[in-house]
């Protein structure tokens, strides 16, 4: 599309296409181009001077030019038609092809209306002073009509000859690659090759027993033969430097479905069947007949060899739910670091790589639906026009998903091979144009080249965060906690382990404030299923991530007896295994899987596989009512951090709240708290009295105070900020107390919370006015603290002494 409507911002200049010119035909462009414009202005001669720059002339229908017949540049018509006449003869004289283009904007001629709309919400936009040409698609019976003023024979050759014409002359061009580019390191593969039989023979003893040892060759096997060792040697890296600099990392995503990603050390999740293992003398037992959904769920026991307490894990994955079933689809690796540490683990992929070879992933922020219904509202004002609200309801939908800003993902870095340049793959540039970033970014949408560029997810998340603080504040390692503690798992049956009833915290399970197992929706799925085991756990996180998994579906199996929590079809996996056991074929077990998870149903041939190898009627009734699944490995990752920051609440209350308040909440009512719980319930009850009109500060505050609730009941204390004791983000403990952060105060936003706290460091405040102005305090934040006794102690201005 050479034509760029908008004279102010050429695209590319013409010094910069003669550089390149050789191989690429260049045409005149409509309206706005030189050679129309110096034909419409000075005529035949001037126009001449122009052309001979270009490969082949264009004319537009007539409606094309409405804006300057409107604008009076062109008288009327016929003067129109007198131009474009002439601006064929000038390619006949000059032996240049001519070809008629449409200009096309939009599809349809109905497609009009948003098209204005979308100009309309651009104020400096110049095309807001002419009514907007008709610029829709036109089929060829509609071009030569348009252009049969020139005679039939002309019109033919503008509107099919000449074009078809060029099309001969166009090579077919891949603007994308389209093969698979990874980065190089060198030794990758030995190195993964090493890492993983070094830590599998230290876990499971030299020889490997056959389960494991054909696991791990199936695996290394699609890994090293597909070019993957590289993704797996950087997620290694990144996951072995954030743990040697204090920072757990959690895996998202299916990674954790392979062995060869747990022993390198990339992810906590082991996908092997259920089994023991001994850490002193590398003896194991398997159990691969569904006798256990959890190695986590096994009983404690000590080695039957040596008597040493032995390891039990294995979460039962397979691992084509990671690479596909030919192990040859592209990993993506997701992790979660601190969100503290994110910013470190990007910056080294720099040094991993080099900073000429990392680039953000950018997006492509399209209209929303809010935003489009805003458009039409404005336009719907400023044309003085009624609508009906169906109507603004179309407009909207029309203008919605149009390319609005360019953005960074943020955490999708790419990462360009040291013999490919990054302009083989896609134009960078920096985010929403602002080039002071630290990261460039790709032009274009990840999605449009996720299958030629390595892109690895380093996301920043509060999990490794709040267990890094709970770490510092109690001094017990995460790793040495038992994933699964028996009063632990007691709180997501009941609150009774945290020493409060259901009425005291109006909960009837203990997990308020537990990732994954907080929110209502999940709160009553615990209500109904009492789980009391980790794989229940996994269940439970993968029927609450779908869709069509538990409402209508597994809800009503476990409701009405059909089958257990334990049975139902929670993660994506547990379709392939399950399908395993009834002793179909892997294969057939994959492709079921992939269809289901993806909410396709099952094909009928495939459906009397299933009833032939006597899978239960309920079980495939399920199966097709399924839109969408999680993978069980990210579920496994996730429930182990969040059985860990649980352990911290059952065992270091304080600290887990502490934590809880530091990390992860955002707004406080601070003078209800520090009043107590009847304050605190008298405000939850201000919010929940709202119901559906509370706004959604109003809800993330209620959870916040659902907890400060919770602790209250628990027998702990809040104060109000002390002047010479509060952190400016962090809450602090105080005997049975949490001193408020600055950043608690209502309006006091954490950039002014830390001047605070370094203008105290300095020297003590003599004032409040003194506190105003090193503090660069408001006087409404003076005022809140003054009613609430935080400045008691300060007189309100310097006093001068005169001797």
């Amino acid at each position: 599309e050479m034509c760029i409507r908008d004279s102010r911002v050429p695209r590319v200049p013409r010094s910069v296409l003669n550089k390149y010119r050789d191989g690429i035909l260049v045409g005149s462009a409509c309206s706005s181009g030189e050679v129309f414009t110096a034909m419409m202005q000075k005529g035949k001669e001037e126009a001449r001077q122009k052309a001979g720059y270009y490969d082949f002339l264009e004319v537009q229908p007539k409606p094309a030019y409405s804006a300057l017949i409107e604008s009076g540049l062109i008288a009327d018509t016929d003067h129109l038609e007198e131009i474009i006449s002439n601006m064929v003869e000038l390619g006949h004289e000059m032996n240049i092809p001519v070809a008629a283009t449409g200009d096309v904007h939009y599809l349809n001629p109905e497609d009009k209306i948003y098209r204005k709309i979308l100009i309309h919400s651009q104020p400096g936009n110049p095309l807001n002073r002419t009514e907007r040409p008709d610029v829709h698609f036109r089929s060829t019976d509609e071009m030569l009509k348009d252009f049969d003023f020139l005679g039939t024979e002309t019109a033919h050759e503008v509107v099919v000859d000449t074009p078809r014409a060029l099309a001969d002359q166009f090579e077919i061009v891949r603007p994308v690659k389209d093969k698979l580019y990874t980065p190089r390191m060198k030794g990758a593969e030995a190195e993964i090759e090493k890492l993983t039989m070094d830590r599998a023979h230290a876990w499971y003893g030299n020889p490997l027993p056959e389960i494991v040892q054909k696991r791990v060759d199936k695996e290394l096997k699609s890994i090293i033969g597909n070019g993957f060792s590289v993704i797996y040697l950087i997620a290694q890296r990144l996951v072995f430097k954030s743990n040697k600099d204090g920072y757990l990392v959690g895996s998202r995503g299916s990674v954790g479905s392979s062995i060869v990603a747990t022993l390198s050390g990339i992810t906590e999740v082991n996908p092997m069947p259920p089994h023991y293992r001994c850490p002193n003398c590398q003896y194991s037992h398997f159990y691969t007949n569904n006798e256990y959904g959890s190695g986590y769920d096994l009983p404690p026991k000590d080695c039957p060899e040596c008597g040493t307490d032995m390891v039990r894990d294995g979460q039962n994955i397979p691992f084509e739910t990671f690479l596909g079933f030919y192990g040859n689809k592209v990993p993506d690796i997701d992790l979660n670091f601190s969100g503290d540490y994110q910013p470190i683990a990007h910056n080294y992929t720099k040094v991993l790589f080099g900073e000429k070879n990392v680039y953000r992933a950018g997006t492509i922020g399209t209209v929303a639906d809010k935003t489009g219904y805003g458009y039409v509202k404005a336009y719907e004002r400023d044309t003085n026009q009624t609508l009906r609200s169906a109507e603004v309801d179309r407009l909207a939908k029309g203008t919605t998903g149009v390319k609005r800003t360019t953005g960074q993902h943020p955490a999708g870095i790419i990462v360009v091979p040291d013999y490919m340049d990054i302009y083989d793959f896609t134009p960078v540039q920096y985010p929403a144009d602002d080039q002071s970033a630290a990261w460039q970014t790709t032009h274009f949408d990840f999605h449009s080249i996720h299958d030629n560029i390595l892109k690895i997810d380093i996301l920043g998340h509060d999990d490794p965060t709040m267990i890094r603080m709970l770490q510092d504040l109690s001094g017990v390692q995460p790793e040495s906690i038992p994933p699964v503690d028996p009063h632990v798992m007691k709180i997501f049956s009941s609150p009774e382990v945290l020493g409060v009833t259901e009425d005291q915290i109006f909960s009837k399970t203990g997990t308020l404030g537990i990732p994954e197992f907080g929110t209502r929706f999940v709160r009553g799925m615990l209500e109904e299923t009492h789980p009391s085991t980790f794989n229940e756990l996994l269940q439970i996180s993968g029927l609450s991530h779908g869709t069509d998994v538990w409402l209508g579906n597994a809800e009503e199996l476990i409701k009405d007896g059909t089958v257990t929590l334990a049975e139902v079809i929670g993660c994506r996996d547990n379709i392939m295994t399950d399908l395993i056991h009834y002793g179909m074929e892997s294969d057939m077990s994959f492709q079921i899987m992939e269809h289901v998870r993806k909410g396709r149903g099952i094909p009928d041939e495939w459906q009397q596989a299933m009833k032939d190898a006597n899978v239960p009627d309920w079980y495939i009734e399920s199966c097709l009512k399924i839109k969408y699944m999680f993978p069980r490995a990210h579920a496994a990752a996730y429930i182990l951090m969040a059985l860990r920051v649980a352990y911290f609440k059952v065992y270091f209350p304080l600290i887990y709240y502490t934590a809880y308040f530091s990390v992860r909440a955002d707004d406080f009512d601070l003078v209800a708290m520090a009043h107590g719980k009847d304050a605190v319930k008298a405000s939850m009850k201000a919010i929940t009295d709202k119901g559906m009109d509370a706004s959604a500060k109003e809800k993330n505050l209620l959870t916040v105070l659902e907890l400060a609730n919770e602790m209250l009941e628990r027998g702990f204390k809040f104060s109000m900020v002390d002047l010479d004791k509060s952190d400016a983000s962090d809450w602090l403990i105080d005997g049975d107390t949490l001193i408020a952060p600055f950043r608690a105060v209502p309006g006091l936003g954490l950039n002014v919370a830390k001047q605070i706290v370094a203008a105290r460091a300095d020297k003590p405040f003599l004032s409040k006015e003194d506190l105003s102005k090193r503090g660069k305090v408001s006087k409404s934040l003076i005022d809140f603290m003054t009613e609430n006794g935080v400045l008691s102690d300060l007189p309100d201005e310097n006093q001068l002494s005169l001797f």
